[in-house]
């Protein structure tokens, strides 16, 4: 057993024997997400709002049984049974410190993390750590879980330093463990001057090699780890280095231009997506990963009888993905793992305690759509095309595209702000109240609703994984 490394394009091992990193990513675990486990708001809001609600005790102990229960030994037994050798796990700062309370390491941050590691490690399944939450927030996300629009990490000195701080720790935590893969320093930063990033990423990537020379690495690209154009030549003075991709196409999600057929059009759609992102990348002959990529799902209680085609072409989608990726022998960790149906290779069943308590506020949340990602706003779009009007009337074209323009288009900033944040607010004790006047078993058995024996397996994608996996050795 050795530490992976990276060799010129390739990830190896110490005998310099190829190893294609094929997984996925634990998202909405110990950072957790809206559409992944059905809060609305940010995940800093919820907790606030349930410890209000319950009071403290409960909550944490709510909380901790949850991160206990979304992933356990059945869980990497499954994972690694499909033939999938690598998890990313992404993690909230706020684990390891508060705000209140910074550079003030909790150990408790460890818990859980080291507990997945070593999980993982017993079935052969690589880990890579990804910090999903950085201090001030490093894009203007609501998993980046600042409650706002802006990344201020960008902005304040202090929220960089208390990071390169954290990533101190953590390598000081696991240099020596050789199942890490690596470190994934900062997911989808949106640093709007584009050279902030560079700057950080030379700071951070100094820092852990002061304490850990053997780690690979793994840097996204800016602006939802997009885009490298700013990086120049970077890249010379950071060693074992690999730079992380996010591939989701639109024809994987509600708002697709049309019905996806697998044309020679759209093919070639999905592969220039994907080579202009790599593009800085295979110029300088460096190495590529795929962090992020799949597409969403349609479900019955929301999209009916519809829900068979849609998903058939989301399938094809992947497929397609997964053949361009293969034929570059890519590594790769798909979003997501485990959610309650919109995404996940597993997904927690309708019946179990958490669906049924919130089963109609989830409906209203769908309604309503609350969630940025993949939000079917059918049943709410008349209510936000006034106020696009509106700002089309009276702001000229050219000052319309602010950054992160293109991703976020004008009709994008306006429901960012006025549906995933304003509205989604006034939600968040509407879903704290639920658990008002539960007791600990009841408590304990809604956070059982995410165990891997209370889902159900999503076969048509485990399926394809698996067979890609088999395909490229």
């Amino acid at each position: 057993m050795s530490f992976l490394q990276v060799s010129g394009t390739k990830i190896v091992d110490g005998d310099g024997k190829e190893i294609i990193l094929r997984g996925a990513g634990l998202g909405g675990w110990m950072n957790m997400e809206n559409f992944i486990s059905g809060y609305p708001g940010c995940e800093f809001q919820i907790r606030h709002a349930l410890g209000e609600a319950i009071g403290q005790e409960n909550s944490e102990f709510f909380f901790d049984k949850f991160l206990e229960y979304f992933f356990m030994d059945s869980d990497a037994k499954f994972f690694s049974s499909l033939g999938l050798n690598c998890i990313r796990l992404p993690f909230n700062y706020r684990h390891f410190e508060d705000d209140m309370n910074p550079r003030v390491l909790k150990e408790s941050g460890f818990k859980h993390l080291d507990r997945v590691i070593d999980l993982c490690a017993s079935y052969n399944i690589y880990t890579i750590l990804d910090l999903h939450t950085a201090p001030g927030g490093q894009n203007t996300d609501w998993h980046a879980d600042h409650g706002g629009h802006i990344a201020n990490f960008w902005n304040h000195k202090d929220f960089q330093d208390r990071t390169v701080w954290l990533w101190e720790k953590i390598a000081e935590h696991y240099k020596s463990n050789k199942w890490i893969a690596g470190f994934n320093p900062l997911n989808e930063p949106t640093d709007p001057s584009h050279t902030r990033v560079v700057e950080f990423y030379s700071r951070v990537h100094s820092a852990i090699r002061v304490i850990d020379s053997t780690h690979i690495i793994f840097f996204d690209g800016n602006t939802f780890a997009s885009d490298f154009s700013h990086f120049g030549d970077a890249h010379k003075n950071w060693d074992n280095t690999a730079y992380s991709i996010h591939d989701y196409s639109t024809f994987g999600f509600p708002a697709t231009p049309e019905l996806y057929v697998s044309s020679e059009q759209q093919l070639r759609r999905l592969r220039r997506s994907y080579e202009k992102k790599r593009e800085w990348m295979d110029t300088r002959g460096l190495c590529v990963w795929n962090g992020e990529w799949g597409p969403v799902y349609a479900r019955k209680q929301y999209d009916g009888d519809a829900m068979g085609t849609i998903n058939t072409a989301r399938y094809q989608v992947l497929k397609d993905q997964l053949d361009i990726y293969n034929q570059d022998r890519l590594s790769w960790s798909i979003w997501l793992y485990k959610d309650i149906g919109f995404q996940g290779m597993v997904y927690v069943d309708l019946e179990t305690p958490y669906m049924t308590l919130f089963e109609s506020f989830l409906a209203k949340k769908h309604r309503l759509a609350v969630d940025a990602w993949g939000a079917d706003d059918s049943a709410v779009k008349s209510v936000y095309q006034p106020l696009l009007d509106h700002v089309v009337e009276e702001i000229p074209e050219k000052f319309r595209d602010l950054y992160p323009a293109p991703v976020w288009r004008l009709s994008d900033r306006i429901t960012r702000l006025a549906r995933n944040i304003l509205i989604s607010e006034f939600l968040v004790k509407e879903w704290a109240e639920h658990f008002v006047g539960k007791s600990v078993e009841e408590l304990d058995a809604i956070a059982a609703s995410f165990k891997f024996e209370a889902c159900q397996k999503r076969e048509g994608l485990n399926k394809i994984l698996t067979d890609s996996a088999k395909a490229v050795q």
